[in-house]
């Protein structure tokens, strides 16, 4: 049952890089935002899943951790004094006269506007069959890594062949005691760049490709791993000792209440238009990957671009008749800062 509730001008389903950069995008136009995540701190994928993972094609930082790019778009916001309400998933959304109502199990936000930049929605691992595999999981098999230094002088093995598995590979190489990729194929999916890395490394010994393999058992007790076994396509089997598994076979993803929302779907995203973002509903926009339109590309920087365009497409809504005299950042500047 809600507690209470309150009002803003956009609510922003989805606190990650997207969602925050949309929270400055509103602020710059001079509104305000409450924003709403299932998780209970900022950065959604981006802390939950691989905080210290490096991020290349941000504009102007040739190397970014995903945790650090969180903080400084975290910081970008501040200034618009955004409200989060973190840990707060939002299980209806209705129409009601001048804009919307989203509810949660503890509050609920009335809003003129609704950005969704929830991601790939409600996501979890996806569990390789393996027997007894969750009295390891939390202790010796684990789905993401938060501190690679947690891994320091262990022997892991890590299981998959896109680019979660060879980024971890790579950033574990010069960490872990022993680095074991597993993988069915010789052939990994990954970034062609990072996959002639991590060859380069299993030249140097640094790495140990365990390829054409696919993983077979677990052995150990109490939660502990002592070793991994693996088997060929022939079902010829090989033991590895190991400390830790690292098991990246994507996520499973679902956009839980989103798809009881009406808006039109497309292959479990949902569709927009892409000179507004703004979905079948008027009034509600969608943003970064769990929107999609033809030729979108799933790229942190498209979504950055996407909240611009849903910001400007959400003010002649909030404000009709108001002439919005548009003025870059250098010329306007940022409440408290310059």
């Amino acid at each position: 049952m809600t507690e209470r509730r309150e009002r803003t001008d956009v609510a922003i389903v989805g606190a990650g890089p997207v969602g925050l950069f949309a929270v400055f995008e509103c602020g710059m136009l001079g509104m305000r935002s409450t924003v709403l995540d299932v998780l209970d701190r900022l950065g959604g994928q981006c802390a939950a899943l691989y905080p210290e993972k490096p991020i290349y094609d941000i504009p102007g930082h040739p190397e970014i951790a995903a945790a650090d790019l969180i903080d400084r778009l975290a910081d970008q916001a501040a200034p618009f004094k955004p409200v989060f309400r973190l840990g707060a998933a939002v299980e209806r959304l209705e129409e009601i006269p001048g804009g919307f109502l989203l509810a949660t199990r503890d509050i609920e936000v009335e809003a003129g506007a609704v950005i969704i930049a929830a991601g790939v929605g409600a996501f979890g691992p996806n569990r390789p069959p393996l027997d007894n595999i969750e009295a390891y999981e939390g202790r010796s098999v684990f789905y993401l890594v938060t501190r690679r230094e947690e891994l320091r002088d262990r022997r892991v093995v890590i299981a998959g062949g896109g680019d979660s598995a060879v980024d971890w590979a790579l950033a574990l190489a010069g960490v872990a005691a022993r680095v074991m990729v597993v993988h069915r194929r010789a052939k990994f999916r990954a970034a062609p760049e990072s996959a002639r890395r991590l060859e380069a490394l299993a030249a140097e010994g640094r790495i140990e490709l365990v390829v054409p393999y696919q993983l077979h058992a677990l052995e150990g007790a109490g939660g502990t791993l002592s070793a991994i076994v693996v088997a060929d396509l022939d079902g010829k089997t090989q033991r590895l000792d190991a400390d830790v598994l690292l098991p990246f076979f994507g996520l499973s993803q679902n956009l839980g209440p989103i798809a009881q929302w009406g808006l039109a779907l497309e292959r479990n995203h949902i569709a927009v238009e892409p000179s507004t973002s703004m979905t079948s509903t008027r009034g509600i926009f969608a943003i970064g990957d769990i929107a999609t339109y033809p030729g979108k590309l799933k790229l942190i920087l498209s979504g950055f671009a996407e909240a611009a365009l849903a910001a400007h497409a959400i003010h002649p809504l909030l404000h009709p008749g108001e002439a919005l005299h548009f003025e870059y950042s250098t010329t306007k500047g940022v409440p408290g800062r310059g």
